[in-house]
């Protein structure tokens, strides 16, 4: 576990930066690489300059702790059914306009982070209230690399998983570390034009298409792509095609790809809400394209919030919403009609958590 400074139990030491001839450091966990002078934060507002080193200074702490519907990270191909224990901190290392938890990941304000837990506190309150997994979500993750990791390791010794809800902006030097204790990942896959990503993100595209080919087919993690469809924006037909053609080819045809409803928020509350339709047009444009599982989400949709067969049409997993109410596949995960194999990480029985929503507080566990 990291080592906290004595002075501050919130603030603990990094491993990926630099020091810089001009007395600043350099930030390399992201390809931001922030240069921060002494006192000084970088953009993604929890690690700063201190005492001539870069400091995480919310390990932790968090904005909250609520157990959800595993289907609602989206992860619908990760022991479907069950509840997962989730929480994040403050900041984010992007500047999406479109953010759909601004009040969080946005945040310039510590008192943000209402509650305290430690790694092994959160291993033990998911255990005793029957949770599968940790959830690292709300805001990005990468930001908090050495909280994640401690959860994860923790989590690994209760037998409990741990799933990174993320914009895969991370550098090469430290996606390894990063990931090595994370038994699942959503990525979220903005847009397919480095425009989009400049313009509404202030991010790039390559560094994030970059991570994604090494964690399918380096990392032992199992993925899926959450892509937020905004109109005018990125959910052009040619775009929406564009992505799917480079899935199949970089990724794979057995990668689930969700796209979900944006709704006006933080920056962008002059563009309209998605209409059910356009996320029914991109789940087809992905199907039609080759991909094996393609989902529509934030919206009313049964079908296309179910698991199909892509061999024989079986509905393999039928959902309304978050809730499972039927199940297709045998004990070893193959389709009960025509015994193609699913893919993803099945267990003989899917869960029953439904779509509760439920926060707790984790003094009780510590």
């Amino acid at each position: 576990m990291a080592e906290p400074l004595q002075t501050d139990p919130f603030t603990v030491p990094t491993r990926f930066w630099q020091p810089l001839p001009d007395g600043r450091v350099q930030c390399d966990l992201c390809p931001r690489l922030c240069r921060m002078k002494p006192g000084q934060r970088g953009a993604c507002f929890v690690r700063a300059n201190i005492d001539g080193q870069v400091m995480l200074t919310t390990y932790g702490r968090s904005s909250g702790y609520c157990i959800d519907p595993i289907e609602k990270k989206p992860l619908n191909h990760f022991l479907p059914g069950t509840p997962v224990l989730s929480f994040g901190t403050a900041g984010c290392n992007l500047a999406c306009k479109f953010c759909q938890n601004w009040d969080i990941s946005k945040s310039r304000e510590l008192d943000t982070l209402m509650d305290r837990a430690d790694p092994e506190t959160i291993a033990r309150a998911a255990a005793a209230t029957g949770c599968r997994s940790v959830a690292f979500t709300y805001n990005d993750p990468v930001i908090f690399h050495e909280y994640a990791q401690d959860v994860a390791a923790a989590c690994r010794a209760q037998g409990i998983r741990t799933v990174a809800v993320t914009a895969n902006y991370i550098s090469e030097d430290a996606r390894a570390a990063f990931y090595a204790g994370m038994d699942a990942a959503n990525v979220d896959l903005k847009a397919f034009t480095e425009r989009f990503y400049h313009r509404l993100t202030g991010a790039h595209l390559q560094p994030v298409l970059d991570n994604l080919e090494w964690l399918v087919k380096e990392a032992r993690v199992w993925v899926e792509l959450t892509t937020l469809l905004i109109p005018g924006e990125n959910d052009s037909d040619a775009e929406i095609r564009q992505m799917c053609d480079w899935v199949l080819e970089h990724l794979g045809p057995e990668v689930p790809m969700h796209f979900t409803a944006f709704h006006p928020d933080f920056r962008m509350t002059d563009h309209p809400p998605t209409p059910v339709q356009t996320l029914r047009r991109a789940r087809r444009i992905a199907l039609d394209a080759g991909i094996h599982y393609a989902f529509t989400g934030n919206a009313h949709d049964p079908d296309g919030q179910s698991t199909w067969c892509h061999a024989c049409g079986q509905r393999l997993i039928g959902r309304t919403g978050y809730r499972i109410d039927s199940w297709n596949l045998t004990p070893e995960g193959q389709c009960n009609v025509c015994y193609t194999p699913a893919s993803g990480v099945f267990e003989s029985e899917h869960g029953h958590w439904g779509s509760r929503r439920v926060p707790i507080r984790l003094a009780e566990y510590a």
